[in-house]
């Protein structure tokens, strides 16, 4: 009989709409509250995306998973509460919990400690202390949505068993060594990340929004044309991005889109004709990395007056003429058209914050103008060179996508677009600490939205001490005044936009929490205590209302 090999994954969740997605170990039907899909298989494993519709605004479903008419779901003896489908009521409060970067490591020490007590540490898994605080709580404390906003596998460090999978069947003494190679080794890697049963738990019952960032591929995925033409150039490569976007479509991007999305898409039509789409899957997913459109893996939901727009700046980058972009033209009229309208809220989500701390702003801005030729053509090459030692490759170092989004936030706030949301919260991850930025701009008089920017990262991937004092350094006003006047070297002025945090950045593994309820809005930003991982302690660092 077919068994589970991952999964249930709840993925999109609507008022009266849901999807669950699932790998099965051999074809079969599967069902989940009286709806049936078949699998389609590719490259010889199993997938179902199950669309369930017609359920009531609000709502609390249990569900089981059947296969071929057998229960699979939940397991015999299961220590966790059933699994939910809760939709949402458009006029009720709007939990969501957000955050990135997610290494798949056991849960038990080594692993557990600080990088600074073992090399291998990776501390408490923000994700293990959420679920398990979870099984304590009513479903009514329990978030509906979480936003996994880049590097949720890691193709490129830890998963230890992937690793020794990877060791069983290739030689790895040559490149890529260890490193993720093609489809079937993402495979093992999302069952790694994905498979432990507090993870399995927490992911079968709330809903989930993917976007991926530059880990899910390559460290510096996209960072520069340079690098681009250098991995392009290594024997490997073609099988690793074909591998790694044929399997985030799979794996990730299916359950970001609707059922209506769903039900128009061309490619999920031919992936489920298909004996075995693999070949066709990667075939697309090697021309998709060619042809620069980020607007591919976008998406947005709407709840009510709620806007979320998520957008791709890693894979729709312009990086090939100056200004580089951080996303293409195309992307950017979508952006732009989803969040135009009328909302009490508009959340927009990257995996990479656009406002940083004042020095690191002025670092990468600076960095920016180097590299097109502000201190002559000698700079520009060592400029490239630090670019990528430095991962100089946010918002600020592309400086005309900064002044676009600084644009965007600014019509939409003085409601140019639409009536102003009573906030504008921009999501991001990627930076390995968390922090709350408020924004203004410089005539305020005509804005009538709080916008903030919001970063929370990592789920499981601190930073050691040194690396902490680091990042540390960039929020220090001398430093920042020092990394200003070297920006004014090469040309760069003062933002139009203007930001200060709410408090200093916080480290060890965390998750962020956004409550949102008719106009008001409430952040919060949870931290994981290094120490007791069977009984994780979560200690509340920031707490604020924003309207």
């Amino acid at each position: 009989m077919p068994d589970l090999v991952l999964g249930p994954l709840l993925r999109y969740v609507g008022e009266t709409s849901a999807t669950v997605w699932v790998e099965t170990d051999a074809p079969s039907e599967v069902e989940i509250l009286g709806r049936t899909a078949r699998t389609f298989c590719v490259n010889g494993h199993h997938y179902a995306l199950v669309v369930i519709e017609g359920l009531e605004p609000g709502s609390i479903q249990p569900y089981e998973v059947a296969l071929d008419g057998e229960r699979r779901w939940p397991e015999e003896g299961t220590r966790f509460p059933p699994s939910l489908i809760r939709t949402i009521d458009p006029e009720a409060r709007l939990k969501i919990v957000f955050g990135s970067c997610r290494v798949a490591v056991p849960h038990h020490p080594p692993y557990t400690l600080t990088k600074d007590q073992d090399d291998r540490g990776r501390e408490i898994d923000a994700l293990y202390a959420l679920a398990t605080r979870m099984r304590e709580r009513t479903p009514a404390d329990w978030p509906q949505l979480l936003m996994a906003i880049g590097d949720q596998v890691y193709a490129d460090e830890d998963a230890p068993q992937t690793r020794e999978f990877i060791r069983s069947r290739r030689d790895t003494s040559k490149p890529p060594h260890e490193e993720v190679l093609d489809y079937e080794e993402y495979t093992h890697l999302y069952r790694e990340t994905w498979g432990e049963p507090e993870i399995r738990w927490l992911l079968s019952t709330v809903g989930t929004m993917m976007i991926f960032d530059d880990h899910d591929v390559h460290d510096d995925w996209n960072s520069s044309a340079k690098w681009v033409r250098e991995m392009r150039a290594k024997h490997w490569w073609t099988q690793r991005i074909r591998g790694a976007l044929a399997s985030y479509y799979v794996y990730q991007h299916l359950g970001n889109l609707s059922p209506a999305r769903l039900a128009q898409s061309e490619v999920l039509k031919r992936v489920q004709s298909l004996p075995d789409a693999g070949e066709f899957l990667c075939d697309w997913a090697e021309k998709a990395d060619l042809e620069v459109n980020g607007s591919r893996w976008s998406y947005s939901r709407e709840y009510g007056r709620i806007k979320i727009v998520v957008f791709d700046s890693r894979e729709g980058r312009v990086l090939d003429r100056y200004p580089r972009k951080m996303v293409d033209d195309r992307e950017w009229e979508h952006i732009v058209e989803e969040a135009t309208g009328d909302f009490d809220h508009l959340l927009l989500a990257d995996t990479l914050p656009m406002l940083m701390s004042p020095g690191a702003h002025y670092l990468e801005a600076w960095n920016e103008a180097v590299c097109a030729g502000a201190w002559g053509r000698l700079a520009k090459g060592p400029g490239e060179w630090l670019r990528r030692a430095l991962d100089l490759e946010h918002w600020p170092a592309f400086g005309d996508s900064f002044k676009r989004m600084t644009g965007l936030l600014r019509s939409v706030g003085a409601g140019e677009l639409g009536t102003p949301p009573a906030t504008i919260v921009m999501l991001g991850g990627d930076v390995h600490h968390a922090y709350l930025a408020e924004a203004a701009f410089r005539n305020e008089a005509y804005v009538r939205s709080a916008v903030y920017q919001a970063v929370c990262s990592p789920f499981r991937n601190a930073l050691s001490r040194h690396e902490r004092v680091v990042i540390r350094s960039t929020a220090r006003p001398a430093v920042a005044r020092l990394l200003r006047r070297l920006a004014r070297t090469a040309g760069i002025g003062d933002p139009d936009i203007r930001w200060r945090l709410a408090q200093g950045p916080t480290f060890d593994n965390q998750f962020a929490t956004l409550e949102l309820e008719g106009r008001s809005a409430l952040m919060r930003i949870e931290k994981i205590l290094p120490g007791n991982w069977r009984r994780p302690v979560i200690h509340t660092s920031l707490e604020r209302r924003l309207s």
